[in-house]
């Protein structure tokens, strides 16, 4: 795993530092209980960029959750994150619309998702992605 000083900006692009914004979801003893889907999209993205598989688990729902994830490839890094649409669905359910940013052997690549979030237990956890809204 990558350490981040909490000092840093964050990874998901957030102008409060990596300590203020997903941090504390991602340790600590508000760990996993990000308050929104919205929030919980950003501190997965940062997770991918920290290499916290273990989060990116925990905070996936069982339903569509895998037994394990594998390796990112070799040289990727995670360069960039813009939210750009949050659709509450009812109490329950959200979608949230991003463009990821990455780099791998020099080439910058752009991912334009749609992820899915459902709360279960009071607790937001991603279901799944889907294509751009």
């Amino acid at each position: 795993m990558a350490k981040t000083p909490a000092a840093d900006p964050c990874p998901c692009g957030s102008v409060a530092g990596y300590e203020a914004c997903c941090r504390r979801w991602h340790e600590g003893a508000q760990r996993l209980m990000a308050p929104s889907a919205e929030a919980l999209m950003r501190s997965r993205y940062s997770a991918h960029a920290l290499g916290l598989a273990s989060y990116l688990l925990d905070t996936w729902h069982p339903r569509t959750r895998p037994s394990g994830m594998a390796p990112p490839p070799p040289g990727l890094r995670w360069i960039g994150l813009e939210v750009r649409r949050v659709t509450p669905l009812d109490d329950a359910h959200a979608a949230v619309g991003f463009v990821a940013r990455s780099k791998i052997g020099g080439r910058a690549e752009r991912m334009h998702v749609t992820s899915r979030f459902e709360r279960v237990d009071g607790r937001w956890l991603y279901v799944e992605d889907g294509p751009a809204l």
